[in-house]
């Protein structure tokens, strides 16, 4: 079994009763083989950025894990797939989507995962879930960069 690893997974969705899907995930989440969750973040409400459809629920979940990113990744991949989640173009609307945004202090550029995750720093809705739960690791200027997107606490 290898060390844990500290992970951050964003959590969202806009279909159905997206307030439930990801109270669901979440707790899917810490069902998951040798994952534990640690923290998680308020909800929050977010209109779609490159999207469209209604407003999005979104929070941010911290891991401890013993599994590789790459087996996160697909055991995250599995729970969207079991939530309905259907991929008919580029950011349409979701049932659940789980984005693993950090792994420990690992840098991953390869066809199947980017970690940091590709836009998290554009993205209010990944960070102030995150500066909830870790504020060590999103900066004041980062939050400024994002402070004129839509968000509201639920």
């Amino acid at each position: 079994m290898r060390d844990t690893v500290t992970a951050f997974v964003g959590v969202g969705a806009n279909l159905g009763d997206p307030v439930q899907s990801v109270l669901d995930a979440i707790a899917r989440i810490a069902e998951l083989p040798h994952t534990r969750v640690v923290a998680e973040s308020s909800l929050y409400r977010t209109a779609p950025i490159e999207s469209s459809g209604p407003h999005y629920i979104n929070a941010v979940v911290q891991v401890s894990t013993s599994l590789t990113s790459l087996e996160l990744l697909r055991q995250l991949q599995r729970l969207e797939a079991e939530a309905g989640r259907e991929r008919p173009y580029r950011n349409a609307p979701r049932t659940l989507d789980l984005d693993l945004l950090l792994f420990g202090s690992e840098r991953i550029d390869s066809a199947e995962l980017q970690v940091p995750h590709l836009r998290m720093y554009e993205r209010a809705f990944v960070l102030v879930p995150l500066a909830e739960i870790a504020p060590d690791l999103v900066s004041a200027g980062q939050l400024a960069a994002v402070a004129g997107q839509e968000l509201t606490p639920i």
